[in-house]
């Protein structure tokens, strides 16, 4: 393991990462940041830093995933992937799960590409769709979905809704503002199962992963 990643307290987190998964990180970040200074794949301020917090804000969610996501072959969805953040380290930490990356620009799913063929993750596909497209095509598909900064709680809730099997859940990541939106959510339509303190080392912004599972089965999509 790298003295950067280990600076960042990637070992804090507890998740008994393998040799091979820690070079699989740090080679995602390191074609990341290439990417990034000729196709602006993320506003950030400091590149090598942030990208690497990035990453391990990511990977923080992975106990409480476990946690809920049990079971063989289970399908992820996530809405907006932007440069891989946060499917791309799931993926190659729990290469047993497959994940839908959808990303409607095609420079970003350009390099989601590339990075799939980079560290042959057979596990994920890359989708440059909107996502109402691909709920269209994929109706009740998908076991879980996953979202970082893509929208508002309530409007990823929306997109999301069309996309899950029966008993699917949603896996929201927020930051200290989660109880504002919380506030503008159904509870007639949804249950709010879990909202989860993230740890996240070498940072002191607040972060959370709100868990959440429709009440009413979803309606098929016309």
């Amino acid at each position: 393991m790298t003295e950067d990643l280990l600076a960042l307290g990637i070992e804090e987190l507890g998740l008994n990462l393998s040799d091979a998964n820690i070079a699989d990180l740090e080679l995602f970040l390191q074609e990341m940041g290439r990417w990034n200074q000729v196709h602006n794949l993320t506003s950030i301020e400091d590149e090598k830093d942030s990208i690497r917090l990035h990453l391990i804000d990511s990977i923080a969610v992975l106990p409480v995933l476990r946690h809920f996501l049990k079971g063989p072959n289970l399908r992820i969805a996530d809405l907006g992937s932007g440069g891989g953040l946060p499917a791309i380290p799931i993926a190659i930490v729990q290469p047993q799960w497959h994940l839908t990356l959808i990303e409607v620009i095609r420079k970003k799913t350009a390099f989601l590409n590339h990075v799939r063929g980079k560290l042959k993750l057979k596990n994920i596909e890359v989708l440059s769709e909107r996502v109402e497209n691909v709920a269209l095509q994929q109706s009740g598909q998908f076991d879980a979905v996953i979202s970082r900064a893509f929208t508002n709680l309530a409007r990823f809730l929306e997109l999301s809704l069309p996309l899950l099997k029966p008993g699917g859940l949603v896996f929201a990541m927020k930051s200290k503002r989660a109880d504002e939106e919380m506030a503008n959510v159904s509870k007639d339509d949804w249950q709010l199962l879990a909202d989860e303190a993230l740890f996240i080392p070498s940072m002191s912004i607040e972060r959370r992963l709100l868990v959440l599972t429709p009440i009413k089965a979803p309606l098929p999509t016309p």
